[in-house]
């Protein structure tokens, strides 16, 4: 699975990157057919607590998911992200396995 890593007006550290590549690649035992994921981070309104956003892309076979959070730290958000395109992998895995 190929993961590609933007960061919007700012540099993502080495040590923030890392963590995302390790959390993204768990998606794997969700579903195996991931084909690319693409990660956003954004620092919106820099004057408020809850200005981290995170936007996660998930693209397999014939299809897109797609999550986005917005939290304190962008760890917080990629935690969110992984835990709600996970439970989007599933029931794409359900479906398509329900089409067969």
């Amino acid at each position: 699975m190929e993961i590609k890593i933007q960061s919007i007006h700012f540099d993502a550290s080495e040590q923030l990157q890392a963590f995302i590549q390790k959390k993204v690649a768990k998606l794997e035992k969700f579903y195996d057919g991931i084909n690319k994921t693409e990660v956003s981070l954004k620092v919106v309104k820099p004057e408020t607590a809850e200005n981290k956003e995170v936007g996660m892309k998930v693209i397999v076979k014939n299809d897109e998911l797609y999550a986005n959070k917005i939290c304190d730290t962008f760890e917080e958000a990629v935690d969110a992200c992984v835990d709600a395109l996970g439970k989007q992998l599933v029931k794409h895995k359900e479906k398509t396995r329900n089409k067969k």
